[in-house]
């Protein structure tokens, strides 16, 4: 774990596309420490129906959910936060110039009693002997 989870209104494809989008923000997660590479998980989910602010359909959003389990400092989640954000904001520059664009970026901790798990990632991994 955890899932980076980028939601994005879809009118800003106009300027970046998905695949770049989904790549940096993922190495961001894993340059953020937040967890091994092979844990993190990261996807987009493309809006079409939306409204921002006055509803001009030129206003845009990111919105990024990193949800990751218990056991984190607030320092670790701060610095998370804080690396996928500063990427985003590079990454997304080229939309910022071009449009207005809401961006933020929250972590929400998983419950571990409330959660099922299987990571076949990990099975693949070599071991450390």
């Amino acid at each position: 774990m955890p899932h980076v989870i980028v939601e994005y209104s879809a009118n800003i494809e106009a300027e970046i596309t998905p695949q770049r989008l989904v790549e940096e923000i993922h190495q961001a997660a894993i340059a953020s420490g937040i967890a091994e590479p092979v844990a993190v998980r990261t996807r987009l989910k493309r809006r079409e129906h939306y409204r921002v602010g006055d509803g001009a359909a030129e206003n845009a959003f990111v919105h990024i959910d990193i949800r990751a389990r218990k056991g984190r400092t607030l320092e670790q989640k701060k610095h998370a936060v804080q690396t996928i954000y500063d990427q985003a904001n590079r990454t997304l520059d080229v939309v910022f110039k071009v449009r207005p664009l809401a961006l933020t970026v929250e972590i929400h901790e998983i419950d571990p009693e409330t959660r099922l798990l299987r990571n076949g990632m990990r099975e693949r991994q070599p071991s450390a002997a």
